[in-house]
């Protein structure tokens, strides 16, 4: 290395408007002495998740930053928690779309000459609104064009306002100055829905190099203004909100951030302003560190009532699969209006069972969202209880009953799965959900057992504790799920919205 080698700052995100969904990534390149804005890259990739979205965006920031100088030493920031610990060598890299990216990522220049750090989103606002134009010049059919680039907004904005005469490209890290054009301004309380669009294959990303300040061509913010999957970026704590436009949701949204429709001291609460209520107490951070990110949070809702619900019978995945009755779909139409106005449901996944099913596809007709179907999220299979009491079985089978009771490892009569053969599955199903779903609010449409499972293993509660779980029809509980793997339980059994 010579010794007029550059010091370069480069910051990049990237984000799925579905995960994966319609995906794209920004990366800017900027002097480190300076805060000059040198590169600007981004690029619209067509359907792939958040994570490889983000990785692509590295890769363009770090390509940008070795063409301006294959010398310079490169001081890499982003608000991607996971990106950052695994590129950092501190976490392991599991997944098979994440290891070649990083593996390239880490060839672009030689060892020792990239660092590493994690920021806040609001400090990634340059490289985030690039990623949205990406995704929204994607949704057009488009592609992005330096030429439309409003990005350098932000950092304009952050350069006014900063309090001492610095600009915002020159901010402390350790003891040496890094450049971070930190954003100013409030984005959007929505995210922009883009459209579905088929995955435009490998191209190379469009740049554009600054030679002096940086100019950007009017036209005003990006539409998108989140690029997490649709995520609302507020400075209060709300959960997400749909990006399939439930307007409920933006309306409610909207009103906790400025107190609209708040209830005077002694006034009755509001059914809207319960929900918002109940949503924020759900959705919020914790108390784990601020850099962990955001949590996958699972909202978990039993399905509606069935003929065989009140009569307290055995149904599984092995029985005749019942749908729901009259009242199990008031029930579920309910469930959906108080989901509406949380505004928090980013998106639905269900058991492959006609109950879920239903119950998932009423929520979502109201939420303007699709339903996936998951087969990890089944219920139990019941064997030769299927449709029985448990007097019934009681007369029946004393003896597997009472093995049962006895151990998570016992069978039902017939064949049937036991309680720890569904907590495996249930933890694959959840790693799963979590890897796709990460820092995003998820309703998961499921059935007693694995619903008590999800909370069970949470709380590393042993097995006998399933028995000792309420779980009403159409109740909602939740869990949240952070990077480094540790849950907290948010929400059991809560039936307001019934009443």
């Amino acid at each position: 290395m010579t010794g007029s080698a550059r010091e370069f700052v480069v910051e990049a995100d990237g984000g799925s408007r579905g995960n994966p969904g319609p995906a794209g990534y920004g990366a800017v390149v900027l002097d480190a002495a300076t805060g000059e804005t040198l590169v600007e890259a981004a690029e619209y990739l067509g359907v792939v998740t958040n994570n490889v979205a983000e990785y692509r965006g590295l890769l363009a920031g770090l390509r940008a930053a070795v063409g301006l100088d294959p010398d310079a030493t490169v001081h890499v920031r982003m608000d991607s928690k996971l990106v950052v610990e695994q590129m950092s060598g501190r976490w392991k890299i599991k997944h098979p779309d994440m290891k070649p990216l990083a593996a390239e990522a880490a060839r672009v220049f030689p060892p020792g000459r990239v660092t590493y750090e994690w920021i806040p989103r609001a400090d990634n606002k340059h490289a985030d609104r690039l990623a949205n134009e990406a995704m929204d010049a994607g949704a057009r059919g488009e592609q992005w064009s330096p030429s439309t680039s409003t990005a350098e907004l932000d950092a304009r904005a952050a350069d006014r306002a900063a309090p001492d005469g610095r600009t915002a490209g020159s901010r402390r890290s350790g003891d040496r100055a890094t450049a971070v054009p930190a954003g100013a301004g409030e984005a959007a309380d929505v995210a922009a829905a883009g459209g579905d669009a088929p995955s435009t294959g490998e191209r190379l990303p469009r740049t554009t190099t600054r030679t002096g300040a940086g100019s950007t061509v009017p036209g005003g913010a990006a539409a998108g203004g989140a690029s997490r999957g649709g995520r609302g970026e507020g400075d209060g704590g709300e959960a997400p909100v749909s990006g399939g436009g439930a307007i409920a949701g933006e309306r409610v949204l909207r009103a906790a951030r400025t107190g609209a429709g708040s209830t005077a001291p002694g006034a009755a609460e509001t059914p809207a302003a319960a929900d918002v209520r109940a949503a924020k107490a759900v959705a919020s951070p914790g108390w784990g560190p601020p850099d962990m990110g955001s949590p996958a949070t699972f909202v978990l809702l039993r399905h509606g009532e069935t003929p065989l619900t009140p009569q307290k019978r055995f149904s599984g995945s092995g029985g005749s699969d019942p749908s729901l009755s009259p009242v199990g779909r008031e029930q579920a139409e309910r469930v959906a209006e108080s989901l509406a106005r949380r505004g928090t449901i980013e998106a639905i996944v269900a058991s492959p069972l006609a109950r879920t099913r239903e119950t998932a596809g009423i929520v979502a007709a109201r939420l303007g969202l699709a339903v996936t179907v998951e087969e990890g999220l089944r219920e139990t299979d019941f064997g030769a209880w299927e449709g029985l009491t448990f007097g019934e079985v009681r007369d029946r089978h004393p003896a597997d009953l009472d093995a049962w009771l006895a151990s998570p490892d016992a069978e039902p009569t017939g064949g049937g799965e036991s309680f720890a053969a569904t907590a495996t599955r249930i933890a694959a199903t959840r790693d799963k959900l979590v890897a796709a779903y990460a820092g995003r609010t998820v309703l998961l449409v499921s059935h007693v057992t694995p619903i008590k499972t999800f909370l069970r293993l949470a709380l590393g509660a042993p097995p006998e504790s399933l028995f000792r779980m309420e779980l009403s029809a159409a109740s909602l509980s939740a869990v949240a799920y952070y990077a480094d793997g540790g849950a907290s339980v948010r929400l059991f059994n809560e039936t307001s919205h019934l009443r």
